[in-house]
Parts: structure tokens; C-alpha cells; sequence
């Protein structure tokens, strides 16, 4: 097995919650009404494209011009996004400090906006803590896409047989080993462990 010389944190549900039904569930209180307008307005597929790049104007004004009725629901995302990234996974947390003082090199590669992700560093400090961070919305790519693991590879200096991808999503992870990078699917913070010793990682 190649010896794992880095290790690459996703940061959305592997390192800090999100949920953006924690502050929808006080906007939109009945719960078909809010599973319709996160099926149909503010989706999945629409918030993924703030991740790669597109402004929340740009965003906000393409659902108004459909939805004019959910205007302040449509705002409401991006005004209360705050509230959706709740409360940090302090034992995913626990794990990266512990890989940093031992001495890994530690980067993190996420899909997320670029502005949102300052607010997040500054809420959540742990998040400025690696060598480095590759953020989908100030590169334009976004993960699974085999590009953001080459660019992410090419900044920071990695062997990709020699890194170690973490992330809660399957396709992610399938992503990162397209691009020929060592990946597993992280599910919570013992499994996580269990995982690194497989790859001979410790700390």
C-alpha cells in the first residue's frame, strides 16, 4: 500500500454541520410546503451553483423571476446561511488537530461559496488551520468534476497516490479516486479512525 503523505478534509458534514432546514423549519413551517420549496425553488442543483462561482444576486434574481411570491423565503438563504452551518463534528475536529501535531500535511478541498466560506472561517476557526484550502467558488469547479482534484493537486504540491481524500459523499470520494487520489467515505469520526489506521496513518 503507498504511504499516505496527505490528507484532504471536505469540510460540509465532516467537519462542520448543514442543514438548511434548521432555519426553514421556523420559515416554513409545514412541512410538505417545505419539502415542495426545496424540491422546486431553492434546490440541491440551484445551490450548487453558487459553489461554483455564480453571486447570490445572480442566483436570488433567476428564482424571482419564477417564484416572484417567495421572495422572502428565496432571500431568506442566503440571509440566514449562517444558521444552517449549526455547530462543528468536534471529534472530526479532534482528528484533524491531532494529524496536524503529528506532523501530516493537511490541506482541505470543499464545494462551497466563496463568500460564505469566509463567514464560516471566521466562525468556525479550525477552518484555517491546514496548509492550504481549495474552495469551489473561487476555482469555478466543483467536486465530483476530476478537474478540481488536478487543480487541488497542482496547488498544493500532491502525489495524488500518496493523498488521502475524506468525504461524505459517494460520489466525491469516487471523484477524488478517478483522479487517481486514495479516498474514503467518511460517516463519523470512529469510522474515520479505523479508516486512517487501514492507510497506516496515525496519531
Amino acid at each position: 500500500m503507498t504511504n499516505i503523505n496527505h490528507i484532504v478534509f471536505d469540510i460540509g458534514k465532516v467537519l462542520i454541520h448543514y442543514d438548511p432546514n434548521i432555519p426553514y423549519s421556523r420559515l416554513i413551517p409545514d412541512e410538505q410546503e417545505r419539502v415542495w420549496f426545496f424540491g422546486n425553488v431553492c434546490t440541491n442543483d440551484w445551490n450548487l451553483e453558487q459553489d461554483r462561482g455564480r453571486t447570490w444576486d445572480d442566483a436570488e434574481a433567476l428564482l424571482l423571476r419564477d417564484y416572484p411570491d417567495h421572495e422572502e423565503t428565496i432571500r431568506a438563504f442566503r440571509l440566514h446561511w449562517h444558521e444552517m452551518v449549526s455547530h462543528a463534528y468536534e471529534e472530526s475536529v479532534a482528528i484533524l488537530k491531532a494529524l496536524i501535531d503529528s506532523g501530516y500535511d493537511v490541506t482541505m478541498l470543499t464545494n462551497f461559496a466563496s463568500d460564505t466560506f469566509r463567514e464560516a472561517q471566521k466562525m468556525y476557526p479550525f477552518l484555517t488551520w491546514s496548509r492550504g484550502v481549495t474552495v469551489s467558488g473561487d476555482v469555478g469547479l466543483i467536486k465530483p468534476d476530476v478537474a478540481i482534484y488536478e487543480l487541488h493537486a497542482r496547488t498544493f504540491g500532491l502525489d495524488p497516490a500518496s493523498s488521502l481524500f475524506i468525504d461524505d459523499s459517494p460520489p466525491n470520494v469516487e471523484g477524488a479516486k478517478a483522479a487517481g487520489w486514495q479516498a474514503v467515505h467518511f460517516t463519523g469520526a470512529d469510522q474515520l479512525k479505523a479508516n486512517l489506521a487501514t492507510y497506516g496513518v496515525s496519531f
